[in-house]
């Protein structure tokens, strides 16, 4: 039985909340930008949201493209895909552009392009590949390694340059756990974040104490750790070991700004001027905006410049300062809208491949919108993360738009299940 056309599969869904999310993003970035030029038109490619529209514009055919390819293309070249992207990311190391302090760019006369925007649908393309290989089951450890070394080879390349972004491949182990990882990864995962975040607040010892009373509950109440005494003492080493290591790594690994961020963040440093501004100044234009907000061009803060990147990582401050706290809602719930109504899509997938794309996808979304929303209310160090077609930038905005519209195709390939 062969397929319907696209356009008639096509879960008009995500296409519909996708171009909501674009057209509130563009608004937004028109207001927080307007204040800094003067009698430009909404064309003018010398402003931001001139560019920008010129980027959405862009992104019109680029989404015929997506959809005109066959959906097999994506799983049959996932690894030449990847490989690409791997090679796009060493390049920069010798061919990249610094751009405030990052050398992530690609430069073509006035264009520029990141690849780590694309790096992510590709990397999602290979572990999809590799996880629905009928031989590939995540409970072998040969088998965990090179689904994580597809994982972090990209996030290698990418964190010296930016590590916000290769942060966000850290969420691609919730779709390894839901392909079968065992959950002690993840378990790992939160309780060394949650040890090197206390070791920073508190003394060494106060650390370890914390994490023997968590051996002592999980040995005599749960099953997560095995009831051999040798085996929780080696953990607590491991534990003890980890915790004594944070200063070293803080102090010597991070750099300044990166600890500056993170005392910010801890109340261990008070910079509202320095380091602390950005944040400070978010918190401000947010809470001003109240229930309602002051109205679309009536920002304070935001006609004022008083914060710095609005356009970007800081957008969502104008949505809180111009929609207030119901506008806020509104724009969370699209983005939650959307990423639900992914998994949703990758549940009733008649492929492997397209199911783990789908998850890949969500997940993605999920981290950029998760971290810059926390970001921007203070309650995450600033990292320099996007939130997902709503930021300025076109890399950003094409790289996210490929990563949806592949899997919307898939999606749309298979029979409809109505």
């Amino acid at each position: 039985m062969k397929n319907q056309s696209v356009t008639n599969n096509l879960d008009w869904m995500s296409v519909i909340i996708y171009g909501l999310v674009v057209v509130m993003g563009w608004l937004n970035i028109y207001s927080s930008s307007l204040s800094t030029v003067e009698n430009s038109v909404v064309f003018d490619l010398g402003t931001f949201y001139g560019r920008q529209l010129m980027f959405i514009l862009f992104t019109i055919p680029l989404i015929f493209m997506t959809l005109a390819v066959d959906g097999k293309f994506y799983e049959k070249f996932s690894v030449i895909l990847y490989g690409v992207a791997l090679l796009a990311l060493a390049g920069l190391f010798v061919f990249g552009k610094t751009v405030k302090g990052q050398a992530n760019w690609y430069s073509f006369g006035g264009f520029g392009i990141q690849p780590a925007e694309f790096a992510k649908a590709a990397t999602a393309l290979a572990l999809a590949k590799y996880l629905s290989d009928v031989q590939v089951n995540l409970k072998d450890t040969h088998r965990q390694m090179q689904a994580l070394g597809i994982i972090f080879l990209p996030m290698l390349l990418i964190a010296p340059h930016d590590p916000g972004s290769a942060l966000i491949y850290t969420i691609f182990m919730v779709v390894l756990y839901r392909e079968g990882l065992p959950p002690w990864y993840l378990w790992t995962g939160f309780i060394a974040a949650a040890l090197f975040m206390l070791a920073l607040i508190f003394e060494p010892w106060v650390v370890i104490l914390i994490g023997l009373a968590g051996i002592a509950f999980m040995y005599m109440k749960t099953r997560l750790v095995d009831r051999n005494l040798i085996a929780s003492g080696i953990v607590l080493v491991l534990i003890s070991g980890f915790v004594f290591s944070v200063d070293y790594v803080f102090d010597n690994v991070f750099k300044q700004h990166h600890r500056d961020r993170f005392n910010i963040l801890l109340g261990k440093e008070v910079d509202m001027r320095g380091i602390g501004y950005n944040t400070n100044q978010s918190e401000i234009a947010i809470g001003s905006g109240g229930w309602f907000g002051k109205g679309f061009l009536e920002g304070t803060q935001t006609k004022g410049g008083f914060v710095p990147e609005q356009h970007t990582d800081y957008i969502f401050t104008t949505v809180g300062e111009e929609w207030g706290f119901l506008g806020s809602l509104v724009v969370i719930a699209l983005f939650l809208g959307l990423i639900f109504r992914i998994i949703y899509l990758a549940e009733r997938q008649k492929t492997k491949f397209s199911r783990v794309y789908g998850y890949c996808v969500a997940s993605i979304l999920f981290m950029h919108f998760f971290v810059n929303i926390a970001m921007v209310v203070g309650i995450f160090p600033t990292i320099g993360v996007p939130l997902p077609f709503f930021s300025y930038g076109g890399s950003g905005l094409w790289g996210f738009t490929i990563l949806l519209f592949i899997f919307l195709k898939m999606d749309a390939n298979k029979v409809n299940e109505w």
